[in-house]
């Protein structure tokens, strides 16, 4: 397979536009709009589970539903990320056509679709052309706001330009294994939904225990998993820590590295967009990272682009 062109960020010479308003109450305004956007909606979820154990969740359910959450959500960060968008890795043909099917059960878009994508973002990183900047908008506290949401969501179905996969995604459009799975994917969609219908109906042998199955493994699970992706596009580019220099305003967000598996260390991501690994300093948990490197040991993966010191160094911002 040809490895994906790494995508340059030639128009993005010109760093996304610093705000004018006071730094420390940009601060403030910024973390007050993100908690009112993310949280809230959480902590209302997370307060609904205890009132549904025992009657509409079971372990059965969060078994199921981890399950699915740990396969589709790494074929996104493993696969449709690191591997298909930016060629962090080889990967020979039967990995390369299960993380195509694995990222395809997340149900956030075709394996070329979501590549053709992300290569544009990476393109024209929080400038014009960037299909889902946070700062399109402008930068005071409504703006922001308003900026969240078509980043987290919005711009799926505003962005009035829509990508061109033969510019952004030739590569995959020549790969014959891709194009069928990019063509299935309708019942790999369905399958999410509905697998784990199937298997909880089968292990309680109960049309209670298919139906909540379906609610926990197959919406919960997708909804929770599309949110923590969106936070990538949305949070990671409006709060955070920057440690290595970047054009945009891509940034590190601690608390989101477990549910996204490593993805929001997002500064070195844009910093060094072909890295397999994202979370390079001391205390940065990379899972997606660690199952590369399972990959690696194993004999399915090659020529992984770890991380070089002297590259990283370079780059690293003064404390």
């Amino acid at each position: 397979m040809t490895a994906a062109p790494e995508v340059q960020p030639d128009i993005a010479t010109r760093r996304a536009p610093e705000p004018e308003l006071d730094p420390a109450g940009r601060g403030r305004a910024e973390r007050y709009t993100v908690f009112a956007f993310v949280f809230v909606p959480l902590l209302a979820l997370a307060a609904a589970v205890p009132f549904a154990w025992g009657w509409g969740l079971t372990l059965t359910d969060v078994l199921i539903a981890a399950v699915f959450y740990l396969v589709s959500g790494l074929g996104i960060t493993v696969g449709y990320h690191r591997y298909f968008t930016h060629g962090s890795f080889k990967a020979n043909r039967p990995l390369r056509i299960a993380l195509g099917v694995a990222g395809s059960l997340a149900i956030q878009g075709s394996v070329v679709k979501w590549v053709a994508d992300h290569r544009r973002h990476h393109k024209y990183a929080d400038a014009e052309g960037d299909p889902h900047s946070p700062w399109r908008f402008g930068d005071d506290w409504r703006s922001v706001a308003k900026g969240l949401y078509y980043a987290h969501m919005a711009w799926l179905y505003l962005d009035e330009e829509k990508t061109s996969p033969k510019r952004f995604a030739p590569d995959l459009l020549k790969d014959k294994d891709i194009v069928r799975v990019d063509k299935w994917f309708v019942p790999i969609v369905a399958f999410s939904l509905f697998g784990p219908a199937l298997i909880g109906g089968l292990v309680t042998m109960s049309w209670w225990g298919a139906l909540t199955a379906f609610f926990w493994g197959g919406l919960v699970r997708v909804a929770l998993l599309h949110h923590v992706t969106w936070s990538i596009n949305s949070i990671c580019h409006t709060i955070g820590e920057e440690n290595f220099e970047v054009r945009d305003r891509s940034r590190n967000v601690w608390w989101l590295a477990i549910p996204s598996f490593g993805e929001s260390w997002h500064n070195l991501h844009h910093a060094d967009p072909t890295c397999a690994r994202h979370g390079v300093l001391k205390g940065q948990v990379d899972i997606s990272a660690r199952v590369i490197w399972m990959f690696e040991k194993m004999g399915w993966a090659s020529k992984v682009r770890w991380p070089n010191a002297e590259r990283l160094a370079a780059k690293r911002v003064s404390p």
